[in-house]
């Protein structure tokens, strides 16, 4: 039977733009004396009893993560653990490069979020200035005639507070936040350490519930549930979604952003895919490989040295449809942009910025394609040269009217022959044949002659072998992958 359960909520944004201080006036408001202290510090997570009525529950969940780069973390392991997000930024400084950074966070998790102008207290706040700048950023809200909820707020003096974590509350409610205890466990790792009590793991559950002595499984290891503590720092026998808790009985240190689930077989895909070692060939087979069919788009994060470079770069390619720019701002190459771009598939460009080798060694680590200019027009043309092959590998997948996987090549009738497994479509006698090895093109021809065992046939449909012969004959061999184009 389904229950409602609280939104988990995370906040993001520029330095020094008040979150922290959102987060202390927040719990020292909201939570009773003695309810918050050290637990609270280590768990990763704040549930707050906020009193308002006439919601389907009074509570949420904060999750206190370090900013954007933690949040990236955890959502590029395809862990979406946050219902909402607050983008918190300072009425003074109005947005600033971390705020760009968050909001890209935000859209790429496609979670609802809020808009807190803090410090309105302040003789410089500006505001409306605050709402405005955001619409270089597609941020249009509400009072803009968009639909992106904005509250006033001033964190040091606890104005506005109530009516924040009210928008909260309304949009939990729109949302319709629903779980089942029931359900098999759907849990994220949130923050690890370990202590005198061993390797301490703070988790959140977004379905199903935990209880002491069960089992569970993440990408690291099998372990049996010692002892559940929560946010309240007492030890409890269950834990149900949306409230931040502490699991005993790990060996190793998990991963942020594992997800733990009583099946061990989700766990199996979800570790190879996570940490598999695989060496990164920065070439442009690596970054057309990054650009999905289904996105047809090539993902960037691009940061540069000045604004007037950024500027320059950004209006070269703003009329390019197969470069999507995740990101842009001015600076080094930090962590936090290799997470961002681990989430969205992207790669990362920089000109004249610098990228140590922490960053370096975390971007073979997860994959992601790092690649730095110093000349701008040497950036552009290689840019030029992808988003061309990427519009011919759209135009190609257009006119694909049928794949196949070659198994074997033999002698039929004292020719060259193939035979294959149709995995997409439909092959037809006549159809333009493109041969592909190791996901490069090395010919073209044409299909004279097709087979299902000894029968010559017209056509061959998916899930079938065949038997092919082309004109003119190519070096085709066992494992090679053919595509047939209108």
């Amino acid at each position: 039977m389904s229950k409602n359960r609280s939104p988990i909520v995370t906040i993001l944004g520029h330095v020094d733009h008040g979150k922290t201080t959102l987060l202390d006036s927040i719990r020292k408001s909201k939570i009773a004396s003695g309810e918050h202290g050290g637990i609270t510090q280590r768990i990763g997570g704040y549930e707050i009893k906020t009193k308002i009525s006439g919601y389907d529950n009074d509570v949420i969940t904060f999750i206190d993560t370090p900013g954007h780069e933690a949040f990236s973390k955890l959502r590029s392991r395809g862990a979406t653990v946050a219902d909402i997000a607050i983008l918190i930024i300072d009425a003074v400084d109005s947005v600033m490069p971390q705020t760009i950074e968050s909001i890209a966070h935000i859209k790429e998790a496609k979670i609802p979020y809020i808009v807190a102008i803090n410090k309105i207290d302040l003789p410089g706040a500006k505001p409306e200035k605050v709402k405005k700048d955001l619409l270089k950023y597609e941020v249009v809200t509400e009072g803009l005639g968009g639909e992106v909820p904005t509250v006033l707020i001033s964190a040091s003096k606890n104005e506005g507070i109530t009516e924040l974590l009210e928008s909260l509350l309304l949009i939990s409610s729109e949302i319709d936040l629903k779980y089942d205890p029931k359900n098999p466990v759907q849990a994220y790792i949130i923050e690890t350490n370990k202590d005198r009590r061993g390797t301490v793991v703070s988790a959140i559950i977004k379905d199903g519930s935990l209880h002491v002595g069960d089992t569970v499984y993440t990408n690291s290891e099998k372990i049996r549930i010692r002892a559940l503590i929560n946010d309240l720092g007492k030890q409890v026998i269950e834990v149900e979604p949306s409230t931040p808790f502490e699991i005993l009985g790990f060996s190793n240190i998990p991963k942020v952003g594992s997800q733990i689930t009583a099946k061990e077989q989700e766990i199996k895909k979800f570790k190879s895919k996570d940490d598999q070692s695989v060496p990164m060939q920065v070439d442009m087979e690596t970054l057309l490989g990054t650009s999905t069919p289904e996105a047809k788009k090539l993902p960037v994060v691009l940061k540069a040295d000045s604004h007037g470079t950024l500027e320059a770069i950004l209006n070269a390619l703003k009329d390019n449809d197969n470069i999507e720019i995740i990101l842009s701002t001015v600076g080094g190459i930090h962590r936090s942009d290799i997470f961002l771009a681990k989430s969205t598939k992207a790669i990362v460009i920089g000109f004249s910025t610098t990228v140590n080798n922490e960053v370096k060694i975390l971007a073979k680590q997860e994959k992601v394609v790092v690649k730095t200019y110093e000349i701008i027009y040497e950036l552009l043309d290689e840019l030029e040269e992808v988003s061309e092959l990427i519009h011919e590998k759209e135009e190609n997948e257009k006119n694909l009217k049928a794949q196949a996987n070659i198994l074997a090549t033999f002698v039929l009738d004292g020719e060259n022959a193939v035979g294959g497994l149709v995995t997409k479509g439909k092959v037809n006698i006549g159809d333009n044949v493109e041969v592909y090895r190791n996901n490069k093109l090395i010919g073209k021809t044409k299909l004279i002659s097709l087979r299902i065992r000894a029968k010559t046939v017209q056509e061959v449909k998916k899930d079938q072998e065949f038997g092919m012969q082309t004109n003119p004959v190519l070096d085709i061999k066992q494992g090679d992958v053919v595509k047939f184009i209108l």
